[in-house]
């Protein structure tokens, strides 16, 4: 990240307050990069102009979420990604609280100290939140209560999106279980919260419905570093889950006709930083290439189903969209990374990396050895076991022939050191292809 404005020491206000003066709304504000999970990072030139598009039409369209004197946001992204710094700019705008986090390890506590009204993360954030609730209800003795608590949010928010609405019966066991579990999940949150913004990712139907379920509703949107982060948004008073909102005002979404996202308006960047021919590729008549694949449906929704450089072609010539089996996969405790593969062979397979905090308590709960670790574990049947669930899980989401055949639980772990993964927790697949070729090699080996 690059950002271009005044710094430095002898910089005086009077200094600042010229500079400020002088700068039009088409000169660059910051220079962010992309994640490079399909090759190198591009800087993306974004302008004064599209942080003001963005910006305001966010704090405009969530106006509940940044009343001023009032609000407060957590985040747990770093600043040189686009989804941070929006947040970061529209906070200042508003203006509310803002406090940052740099590790998730400690989040707990964090959110207990700072008590935010919103928070903003990625989906593992959320699955861990979700996660750790369910493995404390477990150790306590109380996993059945939990969940049925679970399988009560989550119908009554699916109530909640139908002309009936819920009945009398199933409002009944909410409010129980309201008392009993949902009103301490919301103080594990912080107390304060009713809303969070998650993206990077598809959050999945089932958590999107458990959270607003118990009080506190996971906002999903969509963006892109090109187009200074959200591009759309699901109203705060119109979610629909499973969707990623419908476009900010002044955003316009189509689809090609090939099912490629395409996107038009004055938050989108001005090009790439010194990479010419990488500008003209991405952008055609005012219109940004984004390489997702998605719908809209009949009130403007957009869904988002994949990314076209993602896709994998079977040697049976299926197109395979990982991202839908991955994020179901992910969702289990025991699973802390999995990456689809599959391309030119005769099936789909996958590579699954183990969550070390659960997987110790996995361990003692089912009486393995003390400090048991994915190494020693990764043949262990009883856990396999427990990876094929999740594995079927994922498999429920698409046809027969998209499903995962066969998968390899790692001894490593997929991290962002190694260049497995990206600050904001994307997989950089060609990385992991190269690292751990043996791996698939063997799920396909006789």
């Amino acid at each position: 990240m690059e950002d271009l404005c005044a710094s430095g020491a002898g910089v005086t206000d009077e200094t600042v307050d010229e500079r400020s003066a002088s700068a039009k709304a088409d000169d660059p504000a910051t220079i962010v990069y992309t994640s490079g999970t399909t090759g190198r990072p591009k800087g993306c030139v974004l302008t004064h102009r599209s942080f003001f598009a963005e910006c305001g039409n966010v704090v405009e369209r969530l106006k509940p979420l940044f009343r001023t004197g009032e609000c407060s946001v957590l985040l747990f992204l770093p600043a040189a990604h686009v989804f941070g710094r929006l947040v970061e700019v529209a906070s200042v705008m508003a203006p509310i609280k803002l406090g940052c986090v740099p590790d998730i390890k400690n989040l707990t506590d964090e959110l207990a100290s700072f008590r935010p009204t919103m928070v903003l993360g990625v989906p593992r954030v959320f699955e861990k939140v979700y996660n750790s609730a369910r493995a404390k209800a477990q150790a306590d003795g109380k996993g059945k209560i939990f969940d049925k608590a679970a399988d009560t949010a989550i119908a009554y928010s699916r109530a909640i999106g139908t002309p009936q609405g819920p009945s009398f019966g199933l409002k009944l066991k909410h409010k129980v279980f309201d008392k009993l579990v949902y009103s301490k999940l919301r103080a594990v949150l912080g107390g304060r919260g009713e809303y969070a913004i998650s993206g990077g990712a598809p959050l999945g139907e089932r958590l999107g419905h458990f959270f607003r379920g118990i009080g506190f509703t996971v906002l999903e949107g969509y963006g892109l570093t090109e187009s200074c982060a959200a591009t759309a948004f699901n109203p705060w008073n119109r979610q629909k889950i499973g969707t990623v909102g419908q476009p900010l005002p002044g955003s316009v979404v189509r689809i090609a006709d090939d099912g490629e996202v395409l996107l038009h308006g004055e938050h989108l960047f001005s090009g790439y930083w010194n990479n010419e021919s990488a500008t003209v590729e991405a952008l055609t008549d005012g219109w940004f290439h984004t390489g997702d694949i998605g719908t809209l449906d009949e009130d403007g929704y957009l869904a988002i189903t994949g990314r076209k450089k993602e896709i994998i072609v079977t040697a049976g010539g299926k197109n395979v969209a990982p991202a839908v089996i991955e994020d179901r996969i992910r969702a289990h405790a025991l699973v802390a990374e999995c990456m689809v593969v599959g391309d030119g062979r005769p099936f789909v397979g996958a590579l699954v990396t183990l969550d070390e905090e659960f997987l110790g308590r996995w361990a003692a709960e089912n009486g393995k050895p003390a400090g048991s670790t994915a190494t020693v574990l990764r043949e262990d049947p009883e856990l396999l076991a427990v990876v094929q669930q999740a594995v079927n899980d994922g498999n429920a989401a698409v046809s027969k022939a998209e499903s995962v055949r066969k998968f390899r639980v790692l001894a490593a772990q997929f991290t962002e050191e190694a260049g497995h993964i990206t600050p904001s927790l994307k997989l950089k697949r060609n990385v992991v292809a190269k690292d751990f070729a043996d791996e698939i090699e063997a799920l396909y080996r006789g």
